[in-house]
């Protein structure tokens, strides 16, 4: 049932959550846990993410984001529900390591609802879905410009939903960091419901209006660029060789001239 893809697949999904909440825990419980460096921090994780495992799995890393791609019909049913829990999974035992280093439990830190908060939560996942979308429906991108992409629109979603919240726009991490709880109330209609509504937004909206139809389509968009970015060069060209040809005509025309002298 389970090949070595599709196993290798769901470790990368449980290591990616798991590293990413990781690096939020260690940045965020630190001396300079402010949002910005907690934003940089998972920033460079995602990059990192990408690059290991984005041709592996998707490199989703995020429950808001298998969701997404679920409903954009990227992945399947059992697919996104496996890679759900494995990142959940990912994320829990972050937080055990997490609490093993520093020899402490966590405090709980999601609070109560907020509307304010599910609304910056839905637009940083909204940013980064969007990065996301330009990823998954376009195949013009390499992985060193996938993990460029990604890491800058979650820096940047992650500092915008920090101006309402604790900004984590995951909710694997923030699942691992104790934002909300699976048996309480706790954060389920912020740091759960706010990164999935933006998330599905986001990348549904790229794919319906911005996503290229089809390969062939894409290709030829990106011929049109190519051949607008090339034509200054072949301009300057022809009007170089223009001026050559038009130098060799003038001394051509005062050879005859000298000789007659």
């Amino acid at each position: 049932m389970f090949g070595r893809r599709k196993v290798a697949a769901l470790v990368a999904e449980f290591l990616g959550a798991g590293v990413l909440t990781l690096a939020v825990l260690s940045v965020q419980r630190s001396t300079i846990g402010v949002p910005y460096f907690v934003a940089i921090g998972a920033g460079l994780t995602i990059a990192l993410i990408t690059f290991a495992f984005g041709n592996v799995s998707g490199g989703h890393a995020n429950p808001a984001i298998t969701l997404a791609m679920w409903t954009a019909r990227k992945i399947g049913t059992l697919t996104a529900a496996l890679y759900i829990v494995v990142q959940l999974l990912g994320a829990w035992a972050a937080y055990g390591l997490y609490t093993y280093f520093v020899n402490s439990d966590l405090t709980k830190i999601g609070g109560g609802y907020s509307g304010r908060v599910l609304v910056a939560e839905a637009v940083g996942a909204f940013i980064f879905a969007l990065g996301f979308g330009v990823v998954a429906f376009r195949n013009s991108f390499n992985t060193g410009a996938r993990a460029a992409v990604l890491s800058v629109t979650f820096t940047v979603g992650i500092i915008i939903a920090a101006a309402s919240g604790i900004g984590l726009i995951n909710p694997a991490v923030a699942f691992g960091i104790r934002a909300w709880d699976i048996f309480g109330s706790m954060g389920w209609g912020t740091y759960l419901l706010g990164p999935v509504l933006g998330a599905v937004i986001g990348v549904n909206l790229y794919g319906l209006l911005f996503a290229p139809a089809s390969a062939d389509e894409e290709s030829v968009v990106v011929e049109e660029v190519v051949v607008a970015a090339a034509a200054p060069a072949r301009k300057t060209a022809v009007v170089a060789a223009a001026k050559k040809t038009s130098t060799k005509k003038a001394s051509a025309k005062k050879k005859p001239a000298a000789r007659k002298k």
